[in-house]
């Protein structure tokens, strides 16, 4: 049935366009869009029309979503999966958009059997096997050299094996070894910036030393909303990632 999929796509995208002020807000989140050939650029709104198609898109706390919003996450969060195919992100189905940074309420059992509940603020996050959640605010207009769309859609790839390890399912011609050697020295040398609660400039953003899952969100969104600094910073991760995605920004 993929084909009657793919032919349903093509013509929704035939008749959907996405809006210009929405383009403008992606590009300024990731701002290698622009220098697309026009051919990629169709490619990618019509990967974003699939998604806005087949995700539903519900404010929570008050949001009143309009076309300028869904179609800004969409583009961002098409762009991962411009080469991979919408269907990676097929397990999931909802967006879910708070008006800005919310506080997330999680509980975990720790190897003694106790059980913990930890509050933190967040700006998004990925459920297993739920939906992927976000700040409005931060989603539109996001740090410069950073998507959290992007970053939350990677936890969701990295879902893909069943475990957020920074090890999503690799495409055919990539191996696990390469991939590792590339990501787990980096990994370690972040942990370090980590460890230490430098206050120095940290080669990525320090929330990428938390954990391999999180090192591989960061590197991603840092991949296409800052090339340059990702590959100056650890260029074999780069090199994975411009193969994973089959995307070369920097």
């Amino acid at each position: 049935m993929g084909w009657l999929r793919n032919w349903r796509r093509q013509r929704i995208a035939q008749r959907y366009r996405l809006s210009p002020a929405a383009w403008s807000r992606a590009e300024a989140a990731l701002p290698g869009l622009r220098r697309l050939p026009p051919g990629t650029r169709q490619r990618l709104a019509a990967a974003a029309t699939a998604l806005i198609h087949e995700k539903r898109f519900e404010g929570v706390a008050g949001v009143t979503l309009d076309a300028l919003a869904v179609d800004t996450v969409a583009l961002q969060a098409a762009v991962p999966v411009l080469e991979l195919g919408v269907d990676w992100y097929a397990p999931w189905t909802t967006i879910l958009l708070y008006p800005a940074g919310f506080v997330a309420t999680h509980e975990y059992e720790d190897e003694d059997g106790v059980v913990h509940v930890e509050q933190g603020p967040l700006i998004g996050e990925a459920w297993e096997g739920g939906p992927l959640v976000l700040s409005l605010e931060d989603a539109l207009a996001p740090e410069p050299g950073s998507s959290v769309v992007i970053h939350e859609c990677a936890h969701k790839l990295d879902m893909g094996q069943g475990a957020v390890n920074g090890l999503p399912p690799l495409p055919r011609g990539m191996t696990v070894d390469d991939w590792s050697a590339a990501f787990l020295p980096a990994f370690h040398t972040m942990e370090a910036y980590a460890a230490e609660g430098a206050c120095a400039v940290t080669p990525l953003d320090p929330y990428a030393g938390q954990d391999p899952g999180e090192f591989f969100a960061v590197a991603t969104e840092t991949f296409f909303a800052d090339p340059h600094r990702l590959r100056r910073a650890f260029p074999e991760v780069y090199r994975q990632l411009a193969r994973f995605y089959g995307w070369s920004l920097g």
